[in-house]
């Protein structure tokens, strides 16, 4: 087994990740081994997420939403989620009932419970998202209705 250094944003080393073959650092983490990313950010049409820290059975994310953007209203079959805003206006669709929430407010999104959230200000919404469940694939997402046309099988939040 191989190992692959995770750095932090100015590059110093953060740990070290066991690998499945010394190349990719594709290896699943083992069972209650935490993997701390930081610098794993994917970039989506509303913005971004940044992959903070994850381990079995929870997922952290930093999220970043343009402003006037808004993610799929979704759901999820086998995760929880906890939304804290720390900067900006948070729209917040959670089953049938519609939310403002600004800094240190945070909200509870019930796993099977439709959802969205949305960044109705002019300055970047940043919250960070803690994910609760025993699968936390980004393909565990349905999605209901999505301004950018992307569909299930893109796995994409």
């Amino acid at each position: 087994m191989g190992t692959k250094e995770a750095k932090t944003k100015d590059q110093s080393p953060m740990n070290t990740l066991p690998t499945d073959n010394g190349v990719n650092g594709s290896a699943p983490p083992a069972p209650n081994a935490l993997t701390t990313l930081g610098s794993n950010t994917d970039q989506r049409p509303w913005g971004s997420f940044t992959i903070l820290e994850e381990s079995r059975g929870y997922k952290i994310k930093r999220i970043e939403v343009k402003p006037g953007h808004r993610l799929s209203l979704q759901m999820h079959h086998h995760r929880s989620e906890h939304w804290i805003v720390v900067s900006g206006t948070a729209k917040v669709v959670c089953g049938d009932r519609e939310m403002l929430l600004s800094s240190n407010q945070s909200t509870y999104v019930p796993p099977c419970t439709p959802h969205r959230l949305e960044n109705p200000g002019v300055l970047p919404l940043v919250i960070i998202e803690v994910q609760n469940g025993e699968y936390l694939g980004e393909d565990d997402i349905i999605r209901f209705q999505d301004d950018y046309a992307r569909n299930d099988t893109e796995g994409k939040k």
